[in-house]
């Protein structure tokens, strides 16, 4: 808080020799760059003699000299009202502890806006990859506050969760997850090859239930093909929306490409979007004044967790490194599958 800094740099105004009593914080922790400049001076310049501090304000207008090199509107005036307005000296530990609480917050905040600010910045050449960098950056932020503020329980923020961001355009998303089910409903033997593909890490609920269905199937060891993924996902309630089945079984006769293309696809599309959902979570948390460093901590260590262990199945799927560089993307077809693909496709079902 702007007065709690205005509180703590008036003490050591009145008192330089508190500055003794003062640790956790440096210039950086201090909200604006005026005040951040005046701590700067009062913690490098030789501290008065107290009884001739006393006396004159020789040592405010060296203060003053060297903060204005950094911060050219401070005024004398500034100062006499910094030491106006502090109640107690000697209780400068205490409003540094809280601007030391105050800077974890902002730090805190700064990071988790650069994680979202990162996912949705289509310019970057390996999203993902600079997305887990900036995780790893608010991560390591997360575990430097718990050392200097130690939970004391494991009380989560009652901040409310922040309201869902705008919905993406899914049309690329559902494309490549159509696909994705064709493909692996032609070629069941290689679903069991990406495990670490989820249902939840599809856009739409049907593809995920559709995908539930296909690795249920596989599990079972029972035939995959169109008709027995509508009858599970018949089963399952998925079509009680009024889903024709005529058109899921469109949708899985039109294989393409490979089942761990396509999935990697997929959970690289979960993977950017739970880290938004962190991101956003810790913004929240991080933007209400009423949570405390403690809870800061547990909050953003939970919401952590959620990107971790999508993270561990990407780290699974493409073995720590870009998927661009391991596999080039098969071409997709624009229209219906050719009579060459479309005979092809057929044969291998019926060698099934």
């Amino acid at each position: 808080m702007f007065h709690v800094e205005q509180a703590l740099l008036g003490a050591l105004l009145l008192d330089p020799h508190r500055l003794d009593d003062v640790n956790g914080i440096t210039a950086d922790s201090f909200s604006t760059a005026a005040h951040a400049a005046l701590y700067a001076a009062i913690s490098t310049l030789p501290r008065p003699d107290p009884a001739e501090h006393a006396r004159n304000i020789k040592w405010l207008d060296r203060v003053l000299t060297v903060s204005r090199e950094q911060a050219r509107g401070l005024t004398a005036s500034y100062l006499h009202a910094l030491v106006q307005v502090c109640p107690w000296p000697s209780h400068a530990p205490a409003y540094a502890r809280m601007v030391e609480a105050e800077h974890a917050r902002r730090r805190l905040l700064t990071a988790a806006e650069r994680l979202v600010h990162t996912v949705h910045d289509a310019s970057l050449p390996h999203p993902v990859q600079t997305a887990l960098a900036e995780t790893d950056v608010l991560t390591a932020i997360v575990d430097d506050i718990a050392n200097r503020f130690p939970p004391r329980s494991g009380v989560l923020p009652r901040t409310p969760a922040p309201p869902p961001a705008a919905a993406p355009d899914h049309t690329e998303a559902a494309e490549e997850e159509q696909l994705l089910l064709a493909t692996a409903t032609a070629r069941p033997a290689d679903i069991d090859t990406v495990r670490w593909l989820l249902p939840d890490d599809l856009t739409l609920p049907l593809h995920a239930g559709l995908w539930q269905c296909l690795t249920t199937l596989a599990r079972r060891n029972e035939p995959v093909d169109p008709v027995t993924v509508l009858w599970e996902a018949q089963q399952r309630g998925l079509l009680d929306n009024g889903r024709e089945p005529g058109e899921v079984l469109r949708m899985l006769a039109e294989p393409a490409g490979s089942v761990g293309h396509w999935g990697e696809r997929a959970l690289r599309r979960s993977l950017l979007a739970t880290a938004e959902r962190t991101g956003r979570r810790i913004e929240a948390y991080a933007g209400d004044p009423a949570n405390t460093p403690f809870q800061l901590v547990v909050g953003a260590r939970r919401a952590l967790a959620d990107t971790a262990a999508v993270r561990t199945r990407w780290q699974n799927a493409t073995g720590g490194t870009p998927s661009q560089q391991r596999r080039s993307a098969p071409s997709i077809r624009a229209g219906p599958p050719t009579t060459t693909a479309a005979h092809t496709a057929r044969s291998t079902r019926a060698t099934r």
